[in-house]
């Protein structure tokens, strides 16, 4: 039988390791689609595109043509719209949808967590009293913060924010995961942080943060996740990681190729 043709939407560690996994695999003809928000990407070893679709409209039409028999939405835990959208695409194109979601990180003891909806509720949740604070929360979401000019930020992102949107004084350090729990931890002592602002992305190669931030007794912000999206009625599954995107993967073949052999 002819391969699968996968299309995987990125922008995650485990659209990465999919994308790693399946280089070379007969079975399937993927590609990874970027939304190229980041200025330098690590490249896959698959075909990739970089880019939006347009909307849902764009992406059921690229399902149809170029054509996908598969689609994996490896998109990162907080992009709810790109998430809707696949739903959606999948949905009106009929094309079975796998969704990766990555487990949440969960407090363990002498965590001190402040859990907050959104961005700013996390802003006010810093108080009046002028902290220190180190914000890991990506470059599009920091204009609640510069509404709280009485901070201190240390803002790290992959690629450097637009200047407009900074807060009054802030650093800005360019860095991309994985990050040691020793760097983590000697970062904060050296910029004398007092709160650490985050989302609850999950996932290993941002964690470190968590463990020094506990080590240091520092408290931890922590914006929680949009909703989970709502796959009564459709034909879409979870799964937690590129493994068991690969477990998907298979027996999708697997079932393809015993209609073949009817």
């Amino acid at each position: 039988m002819s391969p699968l043709r996968v299309l995987i939407l990125g922008g995650s560690a485990e659209a990465s390791a999919l994308a790693r996994r399946l280089a070379g695999d007969a079975r399937f003809a993927p590609v990874l689609s970027m939304a190229g928000r980041t200025k330098s990407p690590v490249l896959p070893p698959i075909p990739h595109r970089i880019g939006g679709f347009g909307g849902v409209d764009g992406l059921a039409g690229w399902l149809g043509d170029p054509g996908a028999d598969l689609l994996v939405c490896a998109t990162h835990p907080f992009a709810a719209q790109m998430r809707r959208h696949a739903l959606e695409a999948a949905s009106r194109t009929g094309k079975p949808l796998l969704i990766i979601e990555r487990p949440c990180w969960r407090a363990v003891e002498g965590d001190r967590w402040t859990p907050v909806a959104d961005m700013a509720a996390a802003a006010r949740a810093l108080g009046e009293t002028p902290r220190r604070v180190l914000l890991t929360v990506g470059q599009k979401d920091l204009a609640p913060f510069a509404a709280a000019p009485q901070h201190a930020y240390t803002i790290r992102s992959i690629d450097p924010p637009a200047a407009a949107s900074l807060p009054p004084g802030a650093e800005v350090i360019s860095a991309r995961p994985p990050f040691a729990k020793a760097d983590e931890r000697r970062l904060m002592q050296e910029r004398g942080i007092e709160v650490v602002v985050t989302k609850n992305s999950g996932g290993n190669d941002a964690a470190a943060k968590l463990a020094a931030a506990r080590a240091l007794g520092l408290r931890v912000v922590m914006v929680e996740r949009p909703p989970a999206l709502d796959l009564v009625g459709v034909d879409a599954k979870e799964a937690a990681d590129a493994a068991g995107a690969i477990a998907w993967l298979e027996a999708r073949h697997e079932a393809a190729s015993r209609l073949l052999r009817v």
